[in-house]
């Protein structure tokens, strides 16, 4: 039952990945013939300062994002995991960011924080009238927040889903010892919620690596570099100046880094998957 699975990963997974790692070794312009060119792609990417430059951007969009998403979501999945019905109204309202389009988002936020015309000047609250996408940590603060909105409503899903599996007995026993919400949040849920951080965490962060429409829309990577994150430089490597070769490259070194991530937070999990079913039992 698993061949069909395993046949479509290979057909639009593995190989694909086999073919961008064979162009990384090529001279490609997209449209002229391919010529073999052996490591220069490799060498002229490794040699290029703005290399460094673009991961440290993408490392803190991902660290950064997780640090604002991660506590928003394991709070709001508590708060929806509740049996009331006007919960279950409001986990529908809070999923509606996830099912709008990245470029959609990323144009309405553009128009909304226009500083001539957007709801700043709209309103006329001058907090609100700055030059957002316009200064290089205000269009990263940008970013950060408009990543977060998008996502929050998937991984508050997964905790909402990882709460609703933890026994009722364990809060009814803490609470025959008098303990309170924070209390059993602190010391139930929480230690509770371990493998569904895990794999809440590795979703969060090796995506947060293929970001790339939301902030092409947004910034296009500006001001300057601020927002210039490695799949964005991919994309004007090969698309833009028709360098195939340098954005296979990268894109070869993206795959590495988000397997090296997910392996290292698997590891911080600790545990086997049996353990992880035994949890909460």
């Amino acid at each position: 039952m698993a061949v069909p699975a395993l046949v479509l990963f290979t057909g639009f997974g593995v190989i694909p990945l086999i073919g961008v790692l064979a162009l990384s070794f090529t001279s490609w312009d997209g449209l002229g013939e391919i010529q073999v060119s052996g490591f220069d792609s490799w060498r002229a990417v490794l040699a290029d300062p703005g290399l460094p430059h673009a991961l440290w951007v993408t490392f803190l969009v991902m660290a950064l994002s997780w640090a604002f998403q991660t506590p928003l979501s394991i709070l709001l999945g508590v708060f929806l995991a509740g049996q009331q019905r006007y919960r279950a109204v409001l986990s529908v309202l809070y999923f509606i960011p996830l099912l709008l389009s990245s470029a959609a988002i990323a144009i309405t936020y553009k128009a909304l924080l226009d500083p001539n015309f957007g709801l700043g000047a709209g309103l006329q609250i001058p907090l609100l009238v700055q030059d957002w996408l316009g200064e290089p940590v205000l269009a990263f603060g940008v970013v950060i927040f408009v990543v977060s909105w998008q996502f929050i409503p998937f991984h508050s899903l997964i905790y909402q889903g990882g709460v609703r599996q933890i026994p009722r007995s364990m809060y009814e026993a803490a609470e025959l010892d008098g303990a309170g919400r924070i209390r059993k949040f602190f010391s139930i849920t929480l230690p509770q919620l371990k493998y569904t951080v895990i794999t809440s965490s590795t979703l969060m962060v090796v995506g947060s690596l293929t970001f790339f429409d939301l902030i092409f829309v947004l910034t296009a990577g500006g001001p300057g570099d601020a927002t210039r994150v490695l799949a964005l430089d991919m994309y004007k490597r090969g698309f833009q100046a028709n360098l195939m070769g340098p954005a296979s490259a990268i894109a070869v070194i993206l795959v590495l880094v988000g397997l090296v991530l997910a392996l290292l937070l698997r590891r911080i999990g600790g545990g086997s998957d049996s353990d992880s079913q035994l949890e909460g039992a």
